[in-house]
């Protein structure tokens, strides 16, 4: 059950992928920060197969470099990760190198989502020429270049809402009509990663393609009701304030960890529970939007916080610029820009008053404990954001070996 994971990010599809039992072959990324999560994820992988998980921990808690632990996993294990941008010019040597990992076995599915930036609502609101002449818009041509070449069994594509309405919806009609004349059938739905039973409201396109000669259709996905809130998601987690790190557990991992899979008993290395420091005048904004939302529920609008903490000139656009995580609830989704500033993503904890952290983001996107992120913690924060929540892979994973095994 070979599958290729392009534009691979962090890795989120394919950690849902491997949790359900296929095999990655390989990840192809070009973001030099995400290549080394990936290598980092593979070597974890290695290390608990064959029982030194305790090296990938001396790891992952400072105790040696990189290079030092890289040293100790087989380089053919690392190879899995290509750091490359995919491009007309480097389509020959990746698959090349994809082949030699393949060692002559069939691709069984491709997984990815190109670069979505190009496609957000967001990005276009911002970009005067709406990102209609940005180059990542026609990245899709090299993923259906990968199905063209390997022609395989499935694929699935991700990517934003806004990829519908790109360019009046010609980029999608487009999409749609090469996947057809490649030989596949296709389907999409607009999936909400909440009905999954990720603690995060983040709507996605899900394209679903099976080689003509399969005669298999979308999976059913039944909705899931929502068991568990932001609360039961950060119930281990030691409280900390602006500028802090506290990376040991306060707790035992409650059913709710245990159940999305975010910590397992046998884990208790804590990292990534850092906050970012802020100025007075952001924490005074933080606590004053934690106060309005737990009283009454109401998000603050910039134009509506005190004058005293307006230092923005710009009081009638973009007034969404604070906003608190529901404790009681669910997240509102993750974005990338959570790596400038924390401000959408306010603690609802007003004795804590700050952002998330970067392992609160992680656990929001279903991402487990044992999941380390290289680089920055800025460089975190971007992965995190533009990652697929593991656990929303997974079941749709799930849902597509079934199909597979039924139709065998």
């Amino acid at each position: 059950m070979k599958i290729i994971d392009l534009f691979a990010g962090a890795g989120g599809l394919s950690e849902g992928f491997r949790r359900a039992g296929f095999d990655v072959a390989s990840h192809v990324e070009m973001n030099i920060a995400a290549a080394l999560t990936l290598k980092t994820r593979e070597a974890y992988y290695y290390c608990l197969e064959h029982e030194f998980i305790d090296n990938y921990i001396t790891y992952i808690t400072g105790g040696i470099e990189r290079e030092q632990f890289y040293n100790l996993i087989p380089n053919e294990i690392l190879a899995k990760v290509i750091n490359e941008e995919i491009s007309t010019d480097t389509f020959a040597s990746i698959t090349e190198r994809i082949n030699e990992l393949l060692d002559g076995d069939d691709v069984l599915g491709i997984i990815g989502g190109p670069p979505c930036q190009a496609y957000s609502l967001a990005g276009r609101s911002r970009d005067r020429d709406r990102m209609e002449n940005d180059p990542r818009n026609y990245l899709y041509q090299y993923y259906l270049q990968f199905i063209e070449y390997y022609h395989p069994t499935f694929f699935v594509f991700e990517n934003v809402q806004g990829l519908l309405s790109a360019q009046n919806g010609q980029i999608f009609g487009t999409i749609q009509e090469r996947m057809r004349e490649l030989g596949y059938t296709i389907d999409h739905r607009l999936l909400n990663s909440n009905d999954f039973g990720v603690i995060q409201s983040r709507k996605r396109i899900i394209i679903i393609g099976w080689r003509s000669d399969q005669n298999l259709e979308y999976p059913n996905f039944d909705n899931e009701e929502l068991e568990y809130s932001i609360r039961d998601l950060f119930a281990d987690l030691p409280s900390i304030h602006a500028g802090e790190t506290n990376n040991i557990y306060n707790t035992t991992a409650n059913e709710c960890l245990r159940s999305l899979k975010i910590r397992s008993n046998y884990w208790n290395t804590l990292t990534y529970h850092t906050s970012r420091p802020n100025n007075n005048n952001d924490l005074e904004i933080y606590r004053h939007c934690c106060s309005v939302w737990n009283t009454e529920q109401t998000h603050l609008k910039y134009c509506d916080l005190p004058t005293h903490l307006m230092t923005h000139r710009n009081s009638k656009a973009f007034l969404d610029r604070f906003k608190v995580i529901d404790y009681n609830g669910i997240s509102h989704t993750i974005v990338a820009h959570i790596a400038k500033d924390g401000h959408h993503f306010i603690h609802p904890d007003i004795n804590q008053n700050r952002s998330l952290t970067v392992r609160e983001a992680a656990r929001i996107q279903s991402f487990s404990d044992d999941y380390f992120f290289e680089n920055s913690r800025t460089s975190a924060f971007q992965q995190i954001g533009n990652a697929v929540p593991p656990l929303m892979a997974e079941k749709i994973a799930l849902a597509i070996r079934q199909l597979l095994e039924d139709n065998n």
